[in-house]
């Protein structure tokens, strides 16, 4: 083909970038593309911290791709009503882009498979965010997974590609082939939405630094330092992935070097970051398979779970005012910087479902508002998982202690006393359950609890066994 363009989407990255390298072997010239579209400003869970970072990793792409004498054209609007445009303006036969699959997104390549095809341009798409996709992996009756285990095995059994090539730079690049561009907002506040949050660096050499540092040390350690939020054991990959600022094949490459430099005693480390990037995986195909867990509990008869609809636990839970500490820490370091520690997801999920009785829904939708990284996998498979009603769920009877999670996993009350400045002269005994000295509760100004622990895991236990009968 002499034109194609490869449409930039979740894969903002130079290096190994299937479909962008699909596009530079197969083509004479590449016109790389990003189209802001509506979605990114009226969706329904646009968040500012995701924005920005997205805006930020643009922008990032298009230092790199200049670099390179590949000038990146951006447009403004709907994708299907933009790509046959442009196809026509460049002479382009095709467009390239890279597999999404969330079920609204693949709706969209439908469309824009059949305005393309009408006007008679090629539109191909590459697996590129995962190793194995949808069907790939299958039990040995020939069914999509729904148990993580078994999957992980079946995954690990398979042989992983190597990342892809950096693309080349254009030897003579011609500036007259600029294409003309729409602004793109320069942040999240020009394009309506007020930035609250700190964010990590954004773009694909804050990834590759990020990587290199969590393997470095930190993954040697992470079996058994992931789980401590007061400690910075943990990749920070999770906004990049989502981004697509850095690629999968990548990241495992670099895991398994690190693993051969190992010692004994710390490929378990390796090991267990390893399960953490299938999960990923696990969570994406249980969505192209099962998509009605977008709407509802994958297991239908959760759906008539008689959830509370109190508005006001619900708004104490967001501003991390339930009078749990480790629970309000969470959420104040979410609401303050777009990012939560995995345990500590868990731990503030199970918190309103099980203790609170509130919809997991209402807590999916608030997280993918506020965290950074929010991935309608990923996210969707977490939520469901802590509130029992998803593929591979914790039972309903699973119910964590928000007192002994905190002492288990913040035993000094080191991250609790950082996002809680008001209990930082509780004892370590007591910081975890302040109710246990009134005195000292009530001159910290941190509000008792909303709820009993204990009498809300009874009701939670019968709102379960009403639905399953018994």
């Amino acid at each position: 083909m002499k034109t194609v363009i490869h449409w930039f989407r979740r894969d903002l990255r130079v290096s190994d970038n299937v479909a962008l390298s699909q596009a530079v072997n197969r083509a004479e010239r590449v016109v790389p593309v990003f189209i802001f579209e509506d979605a990114f400003r009226k969706g329904p869970d646009v968040g500012a911290a995701r924005l920005e970072f997205l805006l930020q990793s643009v922008e990032s792409l298009r230092k790199n791709l200049a670099e390179l004498g590949h000038p990146l054209a951006v447009r403004t609007g709907k994708s299907e009503e933009i790509l046959p445009k442009l196809c026509a303006e460049t002479g382009a036969q095709a467009v390239f882009a890279n597999k999404r699959y969330e079920p609204y997104a693949q709706r969209r390549d439908e469309r824009i498979v059949g305005k393309l095809m009408r006007d008679g341009y090629g539109f191909e798409l590459f697996k590129d965010a995962v190793i194995w996709e949808e069907r790939e992996i299958l039990t040995q009756a020939g069914n999509p997974y729904t148990v993580f285990t078994p999957y992980s095995k079946a995954w690990k059994a398979k042989p992983v590609p190597p990342p892809k090539s950096r693309i080349r730079p254009v030897p003579h690049p011609v500036g007259k082939t600029q294409l003309p561009c729409d602004p793109l907002p320069k942040s999240a506040d020009e394009a309506g939405f007020p930035l609250t949050q700190t964010i990590p660096p954004a773009g694909e050499r804050a990834a590759l630094e990020c990587l290199r540092r969590f393997l470095a040390g930190p993954v040697c350690r992470y079996g058994g330092e992931r789980n401590f939020p007061a400690i910075d054991g943990t990749s920070n990959l999770s906004p990049h992935l989502r981004a697509g600022t850095i690629g999968i094949r990548t990241i495992l490459a670099e895991l398994n070097k690190a693993r051969a430099k190992a010692t004994p005693a710390q490929t378990p480390g390796c090991d267990v970051f390893l399960n953490e990037l299938i999960w990923r995986e696990f969570y994406l195909q249980v969505l192209h398979n099962f998509p009605h867990v977008t709407k509802g509990a994958f297991r239908p008869e959760y759906d008539r779970l008689e959830w509370s609809d109190d508005r006001k636990h619900f708004e104490a839970w967001c501003v991390g005012q339930t009078g749990y500490p480790i629970v309000d820490a969470a959420m104040r370091c979410l609401n303050a910087t777009g990012t939560m520690h995995n345990r500590l997801r868990m731990i503030v999920a199970m918190f309103l479902t099980k203790d609170l009785l509130i919809n997991w829904q209402w807590g999916e939708r608030y997280f993918m508002q506020k965290l950074v990284d929010g991935d309608m996998a990923a996210n969707n498979g977490g939520w469901q998982w802590s509130a029992g009603t998803g593929t591979d769920a914790a039972p309903y009877f699973r119910i964590f202690n928000p007192v002994s999670q905190g002492e288990k996993f913040d035993p000094k009350g080191e991250y609790v006393r950082r996002w809680l400045p008001e209990l930082a002269v509780f004892p370590d005994d007591l910081i975890h359950q302040p109710w246990e000295s009134p005195l000292l509760l009530s001159r910290s100004k941190y509000p008792d609890r909303i709820v009993i622990h204990d009498e809300q895991r009874k009701k939670c236990l019968e709102m379960f066994k009403a639905v399953k009968g018994g």
